[in-house]
């Protein structure tokens, strides 16, 4: 490793950390607020505190839904950064409906990016990237799973394998099986979209076993993958564009904090000038 390299990481491990600080301040500052909250429950549109008397939930309401939809939105950034140095790990983007306010956390979903991520040579016969949209078909007692991380070997019976065993399938959708296991790897050859060839001895010549399926995230086959055998494609995420995401939802969620403690202590007022004057 030089000395590029191992900077980086050192850079990357920092900002890991600096993310999970924020991360665990939010969820402290989170808890906090619910200990001054306990003895309010939400029913409708309105709140009620235990004796009976009622506050409107414009306001004590909207800020706990806002402050719950801010920090689901960290925990998400936090797994993309958290994900950065992954192997076929996809960026999540965040959707927030346009009924947030009502919805709370219910208004929030997620999308998959499908950029393609960061390619880099590994020198792994069996490594393969795929340098353009689509997904391998990987199958397991689970059933069928799509994923881009394309690090794959052979297994004891010649089937092509994901590091977790699960079977590789071909473009008809079946396991792709070796008729031997070659002693160098090297004499595997992969082209571009997926063929499979292996170099015969008996004949010096290569001989195709099958070609690795490729789709697209509803299944249908993807016709130029473009596969790039030996290398490795590591994540979509860029590590500045989520930090600079991070920003505003922070912001908004201490705004809202300040908010509800603000409204809880005009409500606290109110229901000991109530009980003074009873």
């Amino acid at each position: 490793m030089n000395g590029i390299d191992f900077f980086s990481k050192i850079i990357i491990t920092m900002q890991k950390s600096f993310i999970c600080m924020i991360f665990l301040k939010i969820i402290e500052e989170f808890l906090k607020m619910f200990d001054n909250i306990n003895n309010i429950t939400c029913r409708g549109s309105s709140m009620r505190i235990n004796g009976g008397i009622q506050y409107d939930d414009s306001g004590l309401t909207a800020s706990i839904r806002a402050m719950h939809l801010d920090s689901e939105i960290v925990g998400i950034t936090n797994e993309n950064i958290s994900g950065f140095d992954k192997i076929g790990y996809q960026r999540k983007e965040v959707v927030v409906s346009s009924f947030a306010e009502y919805l709370g956390v219910h208004a929030l979903s997620t999308t998959r990016d499908d950029k393609v991520g960061r390619i880099a040579v590994s020198d792994k016969p069996l490594d393969l990237a795929i340098a353009n949209k689509g997904y391998f078909q990987t199958r397991n007692e689970n059933g069928v799973k799509l994923t881009r991380d394309g690090r794959f070997q052979i297994g004891k019976d010649g089937t092509l394998l994901t590091l977790t065993n699960s079977e590789v399938l071909s473009s008809a959708g079946t396991p792709i099986k070796f008729p031997f296991i070659p002693q160098d790897l090297k004499q595997i050859k992969i082209d571009n979209t997926g063929k499979i060839s292996m170099f015969n001895p008996e004949n010096n010549k290569l001989t195709l076993i099958g070609q690795i399926g490729v789709v697209d995230s509803g299944g249908m086959a993807v016709m130029e993958p473009n596969i790039k055998q030996g290398y490795n494609e590591y994540s979509n995420v860029a590590l500045q564009q989520e930090f600079l995401s991070l920003m505003p939802v922070v912001k908004n969620f201490d705004a809202n904090r300040q908010m509800f403690m603000l409204q809880n202590s005009v409500l606290g007022k109110t229901i000991s000038q109530l009980s003074s004057a009873s």
